[in-house]
């Protein structure tokens, strides 16, 4: 491999972590080599099907059904035909898993990785989450609380721009909210139920990464709920819409895309990592760069990969990995759903698409406990009237049909509960070195299976949504009490985890590789439990505070 230029800080991944990870380190004067696998997608520009109607689509929005690849990639949850182009095809990009153990790996490989498709509820985490390891015992402690990344979620916060509600309540802190988006009427009856019905259980908006007010020349968002098909507006934060201009305006950044980091090169006798090897989409042309710093923030399973590869004498079995936990404890959230049909309201509607519902903070072992269950769920819901898109399969033909789509069906309401997972040895990614994928690398083995406590919650969070959805008067069309495919929510973690002790955990309280101090993983590989909130708020603040005390380090000589 060429050798190639010297920067103060190399960031490895586009993504929400990547994407922070450039513009603190650029507006704190470091120059920046930001590296991005997929293609170029800028903002606005390359969003081709943001405005495109169902009827110009060959097939309609709903993908074409004898395409096997693309079929498995809607089931995964968030896929469809506007924006399948913004995941990758797993025929390019296969990987493993063990016969009868599946795993949906949703993967983003463009300039903006994932933020560009992701849910964009965001909640913070509290010390009932930082400190629950300690608590029961499942996995390492945490090396932080709430309080020493309170200050960073306010940070990263203020700059997205979450909308949301002060509810005050412990479990779930407050942050800097824009206005909510407020529920319509059969969620605030719902939410007005509720909580007359089961005290100690709230029903609140959803804190989302849409903007309600205009902010930082990114617009308000307009209730299309077409979110990931790209948005010129900018009112949902994403790394286009959001990170990447800011540090493009420092002049400190240097973007370089359609190149895969392959390996980190490790000097044992400085303890460093000297570069970082990449090759382009044929697999063959590399080039080696060079930086003080690594931020690595390629996603989860991906920065992983890469610790892996990245083989030496001093590391036979992956960069950092003295403790020999380096792919060990996967994590994803348990996701079960409930469909219910609401009675009456039917003088009711609403206007626009608004895309956010509202969500039913843990409740399960705080308010409520459970001595045969650990930890809790969260739950996230929405009601909404059937309108035609919804009524697609009924039977019809002419004016009859039309007459009946032009007609507002009943009120639905749904239920999504989220429940933690335990971290778990067992759950884990390893390299396959007898299948290499396209570009001549080994391929991902990712072994997990969900344990009994992970499904006793989600068995009682269905449950419990029967029981709310009973009180409302609503009957049930169904329900799902086994988890989902794993990886199903997008939310895997772990695999390069935090911890107080150099012997059990990869990285320390500041995201700092203990056996390379000049190496920080930010993104989800640095999970040590998963509580049961959406993560990426936690990936941005987590970020962001290791990126304050690298450019500290560097400035003191301390790495």
């Amino acid at each position: 491999m060429t050798a190639a230029g010297q920067f103060d800080a190399i960031v490895v991944g586009s993504g929400i972590s990547g994407g922070w990870a450039a513009k603190e380190l650029t507006e704190r004067g470091l120059k920046v080599l930001m590296i991005e696998r997929g293609r170029r997608v800028e903002h606005g520009r390359d969003y081709t099907t943001e405005m495109v109607p169902p009827w110009e689509l060959a097939y309609r929005g709903l993908g074409d059904p004898l395409d096997a690849n693309v079929g498995a990639r809607r089931d995964a949850g968030g896929v469809d035909e506007w924006n399948q182009h913004f995941f990758v095809d797993e025929r390019q990009h296969p990987y493993q898993t063990p016969d009868g153990r599946p795993f949906n790996w949703r993967r983003g490989y463009q300039l903006g990785g994932r933020s560009l498709v992701w849910g964009r509820q965001c909640y913070r985490w509290s010390d009932t989450d930082f400190e629950a390891n300690a608590r029961d015992g499942h996995g390492v402690d945490w090396p932080i609380r709430y309080a020493d990344l309170a200050p960073w979620y306010d940070h990263v916060e203020a700059f997205a721009g979450i909308s949301g509600s002060s509810e005050r309540l412990p479990q779930l802190p407050d942050g800097p909210f824009q206005p909510p988006m407020p529920l319509n009427h059969v969620e605030a009856a719902f939410k007005a139920k509720i909580e007359a019905s089961f005290p100690g259980r709230k029903v609140i908006p959803g804190r989302v990464a849409n903007l309600t007010q205009d902010l930082n020349g990114r617009q308000r968002c307009r209730y299309r709920d077409t979110c990931s098909r790209g948005c010129s507006l900018g009112a949902y934060f994403s790394t286009q819409s959001s990170t990447l201009p800011a540090a493009r305006k420092t002049g400190n950044l240097t973007l370089l895309t359609g190149h895969r980091v392959v390996g980190l090169d490790f000097e044992p006798a400085t303890r460093r990592v000297t570069g970082v090897r990449v090759v382009d989409a044929s697999g063959r042309a590399g080039a080696t760069y060079t930086s003080r710093i690594v931020f690595l923030c390629a996603s989860t399973l991906n920065s992983v990969q890469i610790l892996l590869q990245s083989k030496s004498e001093r590391f036979p079995n992956g960069l950092a990995n003295s403790s020999g936990v380096l792919g060990q404890f996967l994590m994803d959230h348990a996701q079960g759903s409930l469909v219910a049909v609401v009675p009456g309201y039917q003088d009711r509607s609403y206007y626009g698409f608004k895309p956010n519902g509202f969500y039913i903070p843990r409740f399960r072992n705080f308010s409520e406990m459970s001595p045969g269950l650990l930890r809790g769920y969260g739950v996230q819901g929405n009601a909404f009237r059937v309108n035609w898109y919804q009524r697609l399969a009924i039977a019809g033909v002419g004016a009859p049909l039309k007459a009946k789509l032009r007609t507002l069906g009943a009120w639905v309401i749904t239920l999504s509960p989220f429940a933690e997972c335990l971290p778990n040895a067992s759950n884990r990614v390893t390299l396959d070195e007898k299948r290499l994928d396209l570009q001549g690398q080994p391929q991902l083995l990712i072994d997990f299976t969900w344990g009994d406590n992970e499904r006793a919650l989600l068995a009682d969070a269905v449950t419990e949504g029967q029981r709310m959805v009973s009180a409302f008067g609503g009957q049930i069309l169904s329900k799902r009490a086994e988890p989902v495919v794993a990886g199903g929510s997008g939310h895997e973690m772990g695999g390069a985890r935090v911890g107080r002790d150099p012997s059990s955990s990869v990285l320390n309280g500041l995201n700092q590789a203990h056996d390379a101090p000049n190496l920080f993983v930010t993104d989800g590989a640095s999970m040590t439990s998963s509580a049961c909130q959406n993560p990426s708020l936690t990936y941005m603040a987590l970020t962001a505070r290791a990126c304050d005390a690298a450019v500290s380090m560097l400035k003191e000589s301390k790495i």
